[in-house]
């Protein structure tokens, strides 16, 4: 990982951590003073992988519209859900993970407890007022014992932290611009998911929501 960039993240405003439950943390306000170096590198990502409304194994066209960057990117289909080396919308490579991407979600996992964490996968999520993402698990990846690392960036959301069945009552979690949520270990396969996305205007976004989802795919 680039070294200036670690200490950036090392002298960045970090509040401690708030446990949400064994194995998952709220790293609030995590990523402030990064918003805009990672708001410049997804528009490089997107400029070459364009966002784009993938369609679930049902049928149904998803209201998030989504990219990705890294050796693997997740993707959705009629033939279900899956990771990919090539992008299906361009048939070439995903673009490289960004610098400033790695180092964050490497720095987020060691403060959330998760040291040595080196994802292979960023899967880049726009949420518009009105999507949202109904629960579900983070089941794709081949490696289990490593932790998924999420970042909020622009318009604020609820995010749903269940439990280990969909029926579970999820725990309802204000994430704001610059927060990190991580969760590993017996949190890993919690079903999660985002409420939908109200009405409003950001500074760095604008009228939308963007998530950065970390995870060792491969």
């Amino acid at each position: 990982m680039n070294a200036d960039l670690f200490a950036a993240f090392e002298h960045a405003r970090q509040p401690a951590a708030e446990p949400i439950t064994d194995g998952a943390v709220w790293l609030r306000a995590f990523a402030d003073d990064q918003t805009g170096a990672l708001m410049t590198a997804i528009a490089a990502v997107l400029a070459q992988a364009p966002l784009r409304q993938m369609q679930t194994p049902g049928g149904y066209t998803m209201s998030v519209a989504t990219s990705n960057c890294g050796a693997l990117g997740w993707v959705s289909d009629r033939r279900g859900y899956r990771y990919q080396r090539d992008d299906p919308l361009t048939g070439q490579a995903w673009p490289r993970l960004p610098a400033v991407f790695s180092a964050l979600a490497e720095h987020a996992a060691a403060a959330a407890g998760f040291a040595g964490f080196v994802p292979d996968a960023c899967l880049i999520n726009r949420y518009v007022p009105g999507a949202k993402m109904s629960l579900h698990q983070d089941k794709n990846e081949r490696d289990m014992t490593q932790p998924i690392v999420s970042v909020s960036l622009g318009l604020p959301a609820r995010f749903l932290f269940g439990g280990a069945q969909r029926s579970d009552k999820s725990l309802r979690l204000l994430l704001e611009n610059g927060d990190v949520v991580v969760w590993g270990g017996p949190a890993r396969l919690r079903f999660h998911g985002v409420d939908t996305v109200a009405e409003g205007e950001h500074a760095l976004t604008g009228r939308c929501r963007f998530n950065l989802t970390f995870r060792c795919a491969g």
